[in-house]
């Protein structure tokens, strides 16, 4: 009887639970383990790809096979909900202004009264109220009709199972956002990595990749990209923008982190107004707790958009909806950004301060920073060194599309941690990229 992959993998997993094999360790080559251990080729091969699916190891094309930093988090964890009890968490990245509830309450107070709380309490329809309609059009300022979701990842949902059917092909940078894997691995589309320069997207990558196997979508972050905080400029957008009309390609441009750029650019949406589909929200102007995502979508595509809205189960509740109405009107949203502002940057300086001598991209209005490591460190064994001081961060291999090609870098989220705690954290990481991966 052959060898049962299954248990060979569960002895390697047994392995890094007890330590004799250690995070960021290599396997041997898939043939050497086959030969050492007596086995047929395609059993090792297996075996390896069972420990990839459990997320306990890494395979890099040309470099082998990895243990990870520390056993697999449920899909989408990371970057949405406490996944660590790190004292510090640089995964989060939720900003909060000072004096932030106390600006809140006064909007929520008149939603308490009876009458209107019972009206609140009524479910709201895809495309919302038609106050919601006007103050989102009016903080948005985009063209198109605003539907609304319960957050911003149920837009990027909605909006790409609207628009590509299971089976279908999106475009995106070869960075992207980690719970869009997720989300097109629930609604069974294949995302294609396009790659970027310093720029953003390149035109040419779209083109290239349409050529190749027709593209349903693109899925693109133009503004503070996450997690380089690239923003395209005027000229790059414009040709992205020429090149979607040519090839009739439907775009998703997510602008959840654009407040913080003070329109310093247009949405590609003025520039391809006919096929992009805009996904925003509040929960980064606003807060995580009560909040609502919107999808702007061109006029023809409104109603299968807010079918899918429906079928979702992705409506926004009516009680979020006039709770944003009022921060919205009253101006808790424009005072809540430019707080968010001042203080994103103020967090930049911090991160100049004390990671000023490595290769970091960022933007000084983001919210994070990519941390490209020091050599000989690797993604995931900084990322559990940096959990033995007590501080969560994102391995870049969680942002790459391609998973032969993972970064050796780190996502730095800057918004969650308290000031000192992020510029304690801040002098611990440089100290430990500094001492190496052998270092005390």
């Amino acid at each position: 009887m052959g060898h049962d992959y299954r248990r060979i993998a569960d002895r390697i997993a047994a392995d890094i639970a007890a330590g004799r094999l250690q995070p960021g360790q290599r396997l041997p080559p898939q043939r050497t383990f086959a030969r050492r251990h007596g086995l047929a080729a395609s059993t090792a091969e297996r075996a390896y790809g069972e420990l990839v699916r459990r997320g306990l190891v890494v395979g890099e094309v040309g470099r082998g096979t990895f243990v990870r930093a520390a056993p697999p988090r449920p899909g989408g964890r990371a970057l949405t909900e406490p996944a660590t009890t790190a004292p510090v968490n640089l995964e989060l990245n939720y900003p909060s202004a000072p004096g932030q509830a106390e600006l809140l309450a006064p909007a929520l107070a008149p939603l308490t009264r009876p009458d209107v709380l019972t009206d609140a309490l009524r479910p709201a329809p895809a495309d919302g109220t038609a106050p919601a309609r006007e103050a989102a059009s009016a903080l948005l300022g985009l063209p198109g009709r605003v539907l609304f979701t319960g957050n911003a990842r149920q837009a990027i949902a909605a909006a790409l199972a609207s628009l590509v059917r299971p089976g279908g092909r999106v475009g995106v940078e070869e960075l992207t956002y980690p719970l869009v894997k997720e989300i097109a691995a629930r609604i069974g589309v294949t995302l294609v990595p396009l790659a970027t320069d310093g720029d953003g997207l390149l035109p040419d990558a779209v083109a290239a990749a349409h050529r190749s196997a027709p593209l349903s979508a693109l899925y693109v972050q133009p503004t503070l990209h996450n997690p380089t905080s690239v923003t395209m400029s005027g000229a790059r957008r414009r040709q992205v923008a020429s090149v979607v009309r040519e090839l009739n390609i439907p775009v998703v441009e997510d602008r959840i982190w654009s407040f913080l750029a003070d329109g310093a650019e247009e949405p590609l949406a003025v520039h391809a107004p006919g096929l992009t589909h805009v996904v925003d929200g509040l929960s980064k102007r606003v807060a995580p707790g009560l909040t609502v995502g919107f999808l702007v979508v061109p006029p023809h595509r409104a109603e299968e958009a807010a079918d899918v809205v429906r079928s979702g189960g992705w409506s926004a509740g009516r009680f979020a909806l006039e709770a944003a109405v009022r921060w919205i009107e009253d101006g808790t949203v424009a005072r809540l950004v430019a707080a968010k502002r001042a203080d994103a940057r103020h967090r930049q300086r911090l991160v100049r301060r004390w990671l000023g001598g490595f290769r970091v991209r960022c933007d000084p209005r983001a919210y994070y920073a990519w941390w490209e490591l020091p050599a000989p460190w690797r993604a995931d064994t900084f990322t559990a060194a940096a959990a033995g001081h007590g501080i969560a961060v994102t391995p870049g291999p969680a942002f790459a599309v391609d998973p032969g090609r993972t970064p050796d870098a780190v996502r730095l989220g800057l918004a969650s941690a308290a000031v000192a705690d992020l510029e304690r954290a801040l002098a611990t990481l440089a100290g430990v990229a500094r001492g190496g991966p052998g270092g005390r």
